[in-house]
């Protein structure tokens, strides 16, 4: 069964960063989240342009490299669906790990902390924990 709507577009036009490039990484997140699954229909360049008041070839350039990458395939006259998902069983909604990570972030915000700080901290635990494996990719 088919569905249909199951990600809503956000396009920060004061990120710097390339529109087309949110779209495709706010589709790989929701498909790493499990938010969309193989064989769903992402919103149409009709849809996302009203939705959004973008150009629809800024639409079409994400989903065609979203369909480069293999994770979506568009379907002349149906649309473009998801063809694989980036889903593992530690991101599930109810994996031990992200249940953890929640936690942390409530005890995080109940500390005082804003959203900016949270982020900075992850980024710099993320950017530390992978170290190391960017250091023996090198050797």
């Amino acid at each position: 069964m088919e569905r249909c709507g199951v990600i809503e577009f956000r396009i920060d036009r004061r990120s710097g960063v390339a529109t087309y490039l949110q779209i495709v990484q706010q589709v790989k997140h929701a498909l790493r989240l499990g938010l969309l699954e193989q064989g769903d229909r992402l919103p149409t360049a009709k849809e996302v342009v009203a939705a959004t008041a973008i150009n629809p070839n800024t639409v079409l350039r994400a989903y065609q490299e979203l369909g480069r990458e293999g994770l979506v395939e568009s379907r002349p006259g149906l649309g473009t669906f998801v063809s694989r998902s980036l889903a593992t069983p530690a991101t599930a909604e109810d994996a031990p790990l992200r249940t953890g990570l929640e936690k942390w972030v409530t005890a995080a915000r109940s500390a005082g902390l804003a959203r900016e700080d949270v982020e900075a901290l992850v980024k710099d635990a993320i950017d530390r924990g992978f170290s190391s494996e960017r250091r023996s990719d090198i050797n």
